[in-house]
């Protein structure tokens, strides 16, 4: 008979069965002071049958408790700016007449511009008319946002919020309200700057050095729907945005809710200095839905300067009418990279003609700069003073040259009106067939109103290429691959040229509505 062997003397044994009874009796005790609410302690070392308890399995135990910190907040921030940022109001005499679909609602922008269509198809910050009301014959009252820039008054704010006021109030984050005088104002950039008196001691905001990333922080301030001193947050979502309001477009686009009355107000960065002023939203419904647009601080810092100084702004200009680079154009001028600014058509006796820059040309830098396209061609030489000599570099027919000239002052209104005889094509014959491209054209000289040079498109195949380009009857072709064109011929052998060179399209200079531009064609093979 074999001996009887007492398993609990054995430490392997009786070690699991203490281990088993103290997680046992520690599990009852820690779901008592759980209940409790006590603070629990952590344990030794991780071969520790505590390390059941602090598994994923059972997370409603903890080995460590800590204190919940608090998320960042912007408190301390908006304590410090809320107080330089202000209400506007403005009361002005109607005097747009109404409409001939009979809507008789006022705007602040001149009927055709390109501020006009944007608020028109996208809503503002203000609605359309931008926080205004008031029927016809009666006092429009407009509510906007701003800020001050200085300790004796002077205030930022839009533009469409000021443009045309009889007269300006302003109320400040403490209640107080002041007149205010329109000290001047930019209709390309939608900035204005109001002078505040009775006071030299106002709260103002510092406008940012540094240009913002993509991701940071951002807070909006102003006065939507006319509530006053309205904080909210998001982050910026673009830079460098082009909303069709011209060629000096350079918006900052954020993602903090902008609605209506915030035109004007500034967007602080988390350092609390101001990197942009809020100017229009993106809004089917009318209020936001998380795309605004503001005017960078740089842009702001400029433009107020010279407000502050003579009321207006200057602007450098070299007279050319200009657009983008596209990749078919660069093709058809031999060029590796769709970079630089094509020269459409240079303005009589203007700086670039006087120069010798010819239509077709491309601007590929500015005093060494490379210019990435035709809108950082436009604000940069808008950026400089009249007066100032600059430095183009220029490709002329395949062939990289060096022009220097002086820049000219911007005119206030530099206007292409397009020509009254919409019905040039009228009584004209049907022209010659261009069947590579689909359309047919004719001698400019035989068709009444299109003038003398080149040919007129009479017809376009709506499922053509140049259809495609946005050719129309009335069009007048002026060059085909460089070189001017009267007939239909001209235009077919300049075709034959451009393939025989293996180009895939062919650029053609056109004139349509009064105005130059250069198109790109590709060419159907065979």
């Amino acid at each position: 008979m074999t001996d009887r062997i007492d398993l609990s003397n054995l430490p392997s044994y009786r070690q699991p069965r203490r281990s088993v009874f103290s997680a046992r009796k520690f599990a009852l005790m820690a779901s008592v002071v759980a209940g409790l609410g006590a603070a629990v302690y952590g344990f030794g070392p991780s071969s520790s049958p505590a390390e059941l308890f602090s598994s994923p399995a059972h997370a409603q135990v903890n080995n460590e408790v800590r204190k919940v910190e608090r998320p960042i907040g912007f408190a301390d921030i908006v304590e410090r700016v809320k107080p330089s940022v202000i209400s506007v109001k403005v009361n002005m005499k109607e005097k747009t007449a109404s409409n001939d679909d009979g809507d008789d609602s006022s705007s602040p922008f001149q009927p055709g511009s390109p501020m006009e269509r944007f608020f028109r198809r996208f809503g503002g910050p203000d609605g359309f008319p931008p926080g205004m009301k008031g029927g016809r014959g009666r006092v429009v009252q407009g509510q906007g946002s701003g800020f001050f820039i200085s300790a004796d008054g002077f205030a930022v704010t839009n533009n469409h919020v000021v443009d045309g006021a009889d007269k300006v109030e302003i109320t400040t984050d403490e209640g107080k309200t002041y007149t205010a005088k329109v000290i001047g104002t930019d209709q390309r950039t939608d900035l204005a700057l109001i002078k505040v008196e009775g006071s030299s001691n106002f709260p103002f905001a510092k406008l940012a050095d540094s240009k913002p990333r993509i991701g940071d922080w951002v807070l909006a301030v102003g006065n939507p729907f006319g509530l006053g001193g309205t904080v909210t947050a998001g982050i910026v979502s673009a830079s460098g945005r082009d909303i069709g309001n011209g060629p000096y477009d350079d918006f900052i686009q954020i993602d903090a809710p902008v609605n209506k009355g915030n035109s004007g107000g500034p967007a602080f960065d988390t350092n609390g200095e101001v990197m942009g002023v809020n100017t229009a939203i993106y809004s089917p419904s009318g209020g936001s839905v998380g795309i605004a647009f503001s005017i960078p601080a740089s842009t702001v810092k400029s433009v107020v300067a010279q407000l502050k100084d003579k009321g207006s702004v200057s602007r450098g200009w070299i007279g050319v009418q200009i657009q983008p680079v596209t990749s078919d154009i660069a093709d058809s001028l031999g060029m590796k990279k769709a970079e630089g600014a094509l020269v459409a058509e240079p303005q009589a006796n203007g700086p670039a003609a006087k120069a010798g820059i010819e239509s077709g040309d491309v601007i590929t830098a500015v005093n060494g700069e490379p210019v990435k396209d035709a809108r950082e061609l436009a604000r940069t030489i808008g950026g400089m003073a009249p007066g100032a000599t600059v430095k183009l570099n220029v490709l002329h027919k395949g062939q990289d040259k060096v022009v220097n000239l002086t820049l000219g002052q911007l005119p206030n209104t530099v206007e292409a009106k397009a020509d009254n005889d919409n019905d040039s094509g009228k009584g004209a014959s049907k022209g010659t067939d261009v069947p590579k491209l689909g359309m047919t054209v004719a001698p400019a000289n035989s068709v009444a109103g299109a003038g003398k040079e080149g040919v007129v498109v009479t017809q376009v195949d709506p499922k053509s290429a140049a259809a495609e380009r946005g050719f129309k009857e009335g069009d007048v072709i002026l060059e085909v691959g460089g070189k001017s064109v009267a007939t239909a011929g001209e235009v077919r052998d300049a075709i034959n040229t451009a393939r025989t060179d293996n180009k895939n399209s062919v650029l053609m200079r056109v004139k349509s509505g009064g105005q130059s531009r250069f198109v790109a064609v590709p060419l159907a093979k065979g």
